[in-house]
């Protein structure tokens, strides 16, 4: 099965997708977002439609919930309609994509989706799907080697365009040195160069020569034969093997058990990726704060993954999953306890442990957190939204307001973060009693941004009652 072009569509097809651009353009997205749908139940393979969804998704989300609590829960792995899309992905790709689609129509960054997308559209050969959510992976780690391996394989491939995977590949050796299987990859994207765009590209556009071309070509041949080769391998499991390899020569090198602990939680191999990182940790580098964090994150990890692996249809599922979500949430606020101990100044740890204990609704703690976190410039505006957001729970309004007042005026640009704290505010001013005072505060997004949340409706319904 290949992708397909707007031109191979069904009429039907087409005229779904002209209403879905059309929708899209009058920012009607909810709309946009279910006729894309419909486009690519019937068309999988249509690219430009998957691209144009990307879109609207991306768009109808803006502003749905607090933007850095979207951040904190994006990628969350319990939802029932990722461990039905992982049931299917094996015997019906097409409905594992579909599935793993309606996951992104409310949360467009989930990684658990995205990475169902990409390998649904390898088995069905759809190498343009597969790079378009591998790329917004990479965004979310963009230190997991084995997927930006992935990425970088799978544009050259395709021939796409490779500035986004160069610069992930350069951004990785920064971080961990020289690579041979980072610089393989390099090489193949330099394939990639020389066969399309540097050489055959203009040739085929009637500029350049072929003696332009012969300057490279030994070189490009051989990497395209690497390339091929290395396509039919899955990246992680052929590491995960050399890396065991190298472990009986080189037992004591910290960086390489680390990477293989990595790659062993992208497997899902939990347990051997503990066992790993508890080597690390007895050693003179134990002392490192990534490491205690990379520590929690794996087991964070293999929560989400057995969560995943619920039965969505077995009548128990809700009970179970409950239960795995309080036992998950209470190892994130006893782990995050022991690194605030060991790390008393680390202001970041401190943010992590308010949200936590908001997210526990102990909201008393929270306060103390994000009072603390405000120290570090990089998390006080995120500590003062929730912040606000406790003062709120409290009924404590005066303090939110005050709170959220203050973040405005250092709040420069007028993004999603700013827009979520004026509506915030507007919130909090309703909250008292003030509907004049809050509905001003809505008619800051409504001038800019009609589509914001429920303005919209809040600031028609204050017009239509005077």
């Amino acid at each position: 099965m290949a992708e397909k072009l707007i031109n191979a569509l069904s009429p039907d097809a087409r005229r779904l997708y002209t209403k879905a651009i059309e929708s899209a353009q009058r920012e009607n997205y909810d709309y946009a977002v279910t006729l894309f749908a419909q486009v690519l139940e019937r068309e999988p393979g249509f690219f430009e439609g998957r691209k144009a969804l990307r879109q609207a998704q991306a768009k109808k989300s803006a502003g749905a919930s607090s933007g850095f609590f979207k951040k904190m829960m994006s990628g969350a792995g319990s939802s029932p309609q990722i461990a039905k899309a992982k049931m299917a992905l094996n015997k019906n790709p097409a409905e594992a994509m579909a599935i793993a689609e309606q996951v992104l129509n409310g949360d467009p960054s989930n990684s658990y989706a995205h990475r169902i997308i990409a390998d649904a559209a390898e088995a069905l050969e759809f190498p343009k799907t597969a790079v378009l959510s591998l790329e917004t992976l990479v965004k979310h780690s963009p230190k997991d080697k084995a997927l930006v391996i992935e990425f970088a394989n799978l544009v050259a491939e395709t021939k796409g365009n490779a500035t986004v995977a160069e610069k992930a590949i350069e951004e990785l050796i920064r971080t961990v040195g020289y690579d041979t299987d980072l610089q393989q990859a390099q090489k193949n994207l330099s394939a990639h160069k020389v066969m399309d765009e540097g050489g055959y590209g203009a040739l085929e556009s009637g500029e350049g020569s072929y003696r332009d071309i012969l300057r490279n070509k030994t070189e490009a041949v051989s990497l395209e034969q690497e390339k091929r080769v290395q396509k039919t391998e899955d990246v992680a499991e052929r590491l995960i093997g050399e890396y065991e390899e190298r472990l009986h020569t080189e037992p004591n090198n910290l960086k390489l058990l680390r990477s293989l602990a990595e790659l062993y939680t992208q497997k899902n191999k939990f347990p051997e990726a503990l066992e790993l990182y508890q080597r690390i940790k007895g050693s003179e580098a134990g002392g490192d704060a990534t490491l205690d964090q990379a520590i929690a994150t794996t087991q964070v990890r293999q929560f989400d993954f057995q969560l995943a692996q619920l039965d969505a249809s077995a009548p128990e599922q809700a009970e179970q999953a409950a239960k795995l979500t309080a036992e998950k949430l209470a190892f994130q606020l006893a782990e995050c306890q022991k690194r605030v101990e060991k790390y008393p100044t680390d202001l970041a740890i401190r943010f992590e442990m308010g949200v936590l204990y908001f997210q526990a609704g102990k909201i008393s703690e929270a306060i103390a957190e994000f009072q603390k976190a405000q120290g570090n410039p990089h998390k006080r505006l995120a500590a003062m939204s929730y912040l606000a957001q406790s003062f709120a729970r409290r009924k404590m309004f005066d303090l939110a307001a005050r709170t959220l007042q203050t973040a405005i005026k250092e709040k420069v640009g007028f993004d999603d973060e700013k827009k979520d704290l004026i509506y915030q505010l507007g919130c909090v001013l309703d909250g008292m009693g003030k509907k004049e005072e809050a509905v001003e505060q809505f008619k800051i997004i409504y001038e800019s941004d009609i589509s914001y949340k429920d303005v919209a409706a809040k600031v028609d319904a204050f017009y239509a009652a005077q």
